[in-house]
């Protein structure tokens, strides 16, 4: 029996990521970046105003709100006259004379000389003329070129995932297209005579096929570009054919319901002259039973998955989805994995790491996480799959663990998190 562990490393050795293409920006969110992208002009690319208000230069309005004295030595207060006014988008160049404004909305292009904004709180409000009753120092409610992104500065860095954020930059920047790690492709086929389409009702001895959703949803969330092919028949010729069609089109290939009883003795033997497919037992629980191998010229990673929808998905996420993860060039393909205190006792299966469905949660006065399993008694209740459902989290426990009293510390990894 293979440990957890082994089983891994020989399929995340078996990963290979698919050469970077050049996409759209609008396509490339949630995606890894897999080039420097290096600005070829500032931004701002002009000097703008930060705020509606007044372009002034700051030296002519350095003394608004003192005592000002006119001539006849009578108070006077600080007028300008307005001499013009930028909209955002103007491309008519203003140049402002000393103690003169300009009415300018945000985002206008600053009028030459002008080094500070004016913002409409300190002033009057009037359109000719304005009283000023605060000054503003240089650079004041400005956004100066290069103020965000000079040229020559990286604007997105290879390995950074592509977030909102980094859509706006790079639109900012001009640039339309980026050079990303494309999503993995990955085809799920399900097997069994027992099976039948949701778009169809169960005869005797007939189940829904929900392996081959459940699976396409798991890839999916996993960030892979997913082909659900459905359910293929156990005729050696029809299975090959499937499967060899498979092979072209993916990266990676998950067939659910080929372990267990004499299915993969019969899968096995269907792809025999495709490659090289083994079956072991891995020291795990849920989902023991497990087959990989890799098909084709381009030698693909494919896997066996149990018929149990519970335990497929488990495998899934232990071995099918850090592949997709390596896949997407993430330097971190795991999950993340917490310490929390157990709520109730947890039981475990000797000699097997346990990978049990479990509700995480935060004690509001501590802060501390808690965790309480579900699903029953582990083996008798692996075909739960409403409780899955229920999961957040996947409670791990070593081989040589069986039992965990109440108030013991586990290690959990995340799964979805719910909004």
């Amino acid at each position: 029996m293979r440990s957890v562990e082994e089983q891994q490393s020989r399929v995340t050795a078996a990963a290979v990521a698919p050469r970077p293409v050049r996409v759209a920006i609008s396509e490339a969110q949630g995606l890894l970046c897999a080039e420097e992208v290096v600005t070829e002009r500032p931004l701002p690319g002009f000097d703008q105003a930060a705020i509606d208000g007044y372009a002034v230069r700051s030296v002519d309005v350095l003394a608004a709100g003192t005592d000002i004295r006119g001539e006849d030595g009578e108070p006077t207060e600080l007028t300008l006259p307005v001499v013009g006014e930028v909209a955002a988008g103007s491309r008519r160049p203003i140049r402002l004379q000393p103690r003169q404004a300009v009415r300018v909305n945000t985002g206008a292009p600053l009028p030459t000389l002008a080094d500070a904004v004016l913002p409409m709180d300190r002033t009057d409000g009037g359109h000719a003329r304005i009283k000023v009753y605060k000054p503003v120092r240089s650079g004041d409610y400005v956004r100066r070129a290069g103020d965000d992104v000079q040229p020559g500065d990286v604007a997105v860095r290879a390995g950074t995932i592509i977030g909102a954020a980094q859509v706006g930059l790079l639109a900012a920047v001009g640039r339309d297209k980026v050079l990303v790690h494309p999503r993995p492709r990955l085809s799920v086929i399900s097997v069994g005579g027992e099976l039948v389409d949701i778009h169809r009702t169960p005869g005797p001895g007939q189940v829904y096929d929900v392996n081959s959703y459940a699976l396409a949803a798991a890839a999916r969330d996993a960030g892979a570009d997913v082909n659900r092919v459905g359910i293929a028949m156990m005729d050696p010729r029809h299975l090959r054919e499937v499967v060899e069609g498979q092979l072209i089109r993916s990266e990676i290939v998950v067939i659910a319901g080929a372990v267990g009883g004499g299915a993969s003795d019969e899968v096995r033997e269907a792809l025999s002259d495709l490659g090289d497919l083994t079956v072991d037992r891995v020291a795990m629980h849920p989902g023991s039973v497990q087959g990989f191998g890799q098909l084709g010229r381009d030698e693909v990673p494919t896997f066996l998955l149990p018929s149990n929808p519970v335990s497929a998905l488990v495998v899934f996420e232990v071995m099918v989805r850090p592949i997709i993860r390596i896949a997407l060039g993430r330097r971190h393909p795991m999950r993340r994995i917490v310490t929390a205190r157990a709520v109730a006792p947890i039981t475990s299966i000797a000699n097997r790491k346990g990978f049990l469905r479990g509700q995480l949660m935060r004690d509001e006065e501590t802060g501390e996480y808690l965790v309480q399993a579900l699903g029953g008694a582990p083996g008798a209740s692996s075909h739960l799959l409403a409780t899955l459902a229920e999961a957040n989290c996947l409670v791990h426990l070593e081989p040589e663990v069986t039992e965990i009293r109440a108030g013991e510390e586990v290690e959990v990894a995340f799964l979805a998190q719910r909004g």
